[in-house]
């Protein structure tokens, strides 16, 4: 449920902190007044894209922050823990969003994407705008709205993937069977490339032990030459080498410790580097001991780089790519051989096919009977909806098997009695579309988990006594569901457990818009104003009066 907005330097609001309560909440006020602003910021919140300027002139940015309490919305509590954000019974998202277009998002106190926000934002309000009526003359969306009044959503998710994968081997199939030959052809080569590959036997790694060995004794005769002199000058020499000067220097300092006892640290240094000198010449001495020249195994190595090259250049690869090249190799011989020899690929498609097809059917059924019933739930709003004697149907007509499943769905009305339905875009006008979609939302809307919906003049086009219809179906939603609605009906506000009013003032030549609860006196007053404009007598006072006391009861 969403229990407060908090907004600042927003377009034309300077400071709002509001608290919502449960039910249906109406908000009201003059045309221009910035009813429009409370739903741009709460969709701001949830992740919307910024548009245009929303920061208050002469500001840095603007802040708008919103309270929802998930105590009981495990969507939003799962969503949550999924990605490892702080889980509590009260959710708190805040959008910033700088003059210069720049914005920042964060859930709970911490940073987020933009596209967290939306995504939590699904499992918390939902928003009908003033022009939604226009959307429900797409086959698209009239699909969409049959499959969540029967509740098949994920199953239509499901056939959606499975005619996907379908398709996708579907047409593999098909490029098989057109060029069976040049596959075959193919196979051939691969089976003749990788016999050659798997014969080298050649690992990656080989290649730089193999480099390196290569250097090594293509270069014997030089290395030992140089450990030699490197071993007669550090110790062997009978000459002057580093051992005996090193000597000489131990034994002078010796003496000189006797006249300077400070010196001692510099001797146990200089003992440390004969020790260390000692050991290398050893080191030395061991790898001359074992190291000859081998003119053989550097002729095995070059045969073989020459033979890892040779290989490489035949493919056209480098030659430490080739491990990579054979494991790609067997892997399309693996698939070739499957489409060659037993069928698999044929075999594939037919799962996949019988796959979707029960996937499909199943859909069609539950479509099959939630058509009927919403068609009869439909039919039973628009009488209630002034358009007596109206009829709403539901057309399922089989097609081509295709992605959204087996039947082309239709909405279809009839406006009055005795006259055939007809498709929905056909047939009915303005005002009529924009009373069946409210009596869809509300019907539809019944059946889902979001907690709060908010509606943004879905009554524009009604009046009169529809209007009071309108605002009851309303109301019976708030007993489910938190509903927010801006309307300029009277009849539609007086029905609501909570008024808003939003108005609007200059302060100092500076145009500031303002929301607030109203209290029963200041309800009568907006109820009467939106009944008889800016002349208000007694008389509409107390027609509001009687209208506000009529929905309480």
């Amino acid at each position: 449920m969403l229990q407060a907005l908090s907004i600042r330097d927003f377009v034309i609001v300077d400071t709002l902190e509001l608290e919502f309560s449960a039910g249906y909440t109406a908000l009201t006020g003059e045309t221009g007044a910035g009813k429009s602003i409370l739903i741009d910021a709460l969709s701001l919140s949830l992740g919307a894209r910024n548009e245009g300027d929303v920061t208050r002139k002469g500001h840095e940015k603007a802040e708008i922050s919103t309270t929802f309490d998930i105590a009981h919305n495990q969507a939003a509590r799962d969503w949550l823990q999924a990605q490892e954000m702080e889980v509590d019974e009260v959710l708190v998202l805040r959008r910033v969003i700088y003059a210069d277009g720049r914005s920042r998002a964060f859930i709970n106190g911490a940073s987020a994407t933009v596209g967290q926000l939306r995504e939590i934002g699904e499992t918390l309000i939902d928003i009908y705008s003033q022009n939604a009526h226009h959307s429900l003359l797409k086959l698209t969306t009239q699909r969409d709205i049959l499959d969540a009044y029967a509740q098949a959503t994920p199953l239509a998710k499901q056939v959606s993937a499975l005619y996907k994968d379908w398709s996708q081997l579907h047409q593999q199939q098909l490029t098989y069977e057109k060029n069976a030959s040049q596959f075959a052809d193919e196979l051939a080569e691969l089976r003749d490339s990788t016999r050659e590959l798997r014969q080298l036997e050649f690992a990656a790694e080989e290649w730089q032990v193999l480099q390196q060995e290569h250097v090594r004794l293509s270069n014997g005769a030089s290395l030992l030459n140089g450990m030699e002199a490197c071993l007669n000058m550090m110790s062997e020499s009978d000459e002057v080498n580093a051992m005996d000067l090193l000597s000489q220097v131990q034994s002078k300092l010796a003496e000189l410790q006797a006249m300077d006892a400070g010196l001692q640290s510099i001797a146990e240094t200089l003992d440390s580097a004969v020790i260390q000198l000692e050991e290398s010449s050893r080191a030395l001495n061991r790898y001359l001991q074992r190291s000859e020249l081998d003119p053989e195994r550097l002729a095995e190595v070059e045969a073989r780089i020459q033979a890892i090259h040779g290989v490489a250049r035949k493919y056209r690869v480098k030659p430490e790519e080739l491990p990579d090249l054979l494991d790609q190799q067997l892997a399309r011989m693996h698939v070739l051989e499957g489409f060659a020899d037993d069928g698999a690929l044929a075999k594939q498609v037919q799962a996949a096919w019988q796959a979707y097809q029960q996937a499909a059917k199943q859909l069609s059924a539950q479509r099959q009977q939630a058509a009927k019933t919403l068609s009869q739930t439909i039919t039973a709003q628009m009488q209630a909806l002034s358009l007596k004697g109206g009829q709403f149907a539901i057309a399922l007509t089989p097609g081509e098997a295709a992605a959204h499943g087996l039947e082309q769905v239709e909405f279809l009305v009839a406006g009055h009695a005795g006259v055939e339905p007809r498709s929905l875009n056909k047939v009915a006008s303005g005002g009529e579309l924009s009373r069946i979609s409210l009596a869809l939302q509300v019907t539809t809307a019944s059946l889902g988990s979001v907690p709060c919906m908010i509606f943004d003049e879905v009554d524009v086009g009604i009046g009169g006594g529809v209007a009071e219809v309108v605002g009851h179906l309303l109301n019976q939603l708030g007993q489910q569901r938190q509903v927010l609605v801006i309307t300029h009906l009277a009849q539609v506000a007086s029905q609501a457990q909570q008024h808003l009013q939003v108005s609007k003032s200059e302060h100092n030549g500076t145009t500031l818009s303002r929301i607030r609860g109203l209290s029963a006196d200041e309800r009568v007053e907006e109820v009467a104003r939106m009944l008889g404009g800016l002349q208000i007598t007694e008389v509409t006072r107390n027609h509001a009066r009687e209208m506000l006391k009529l929905a309480i009861h």
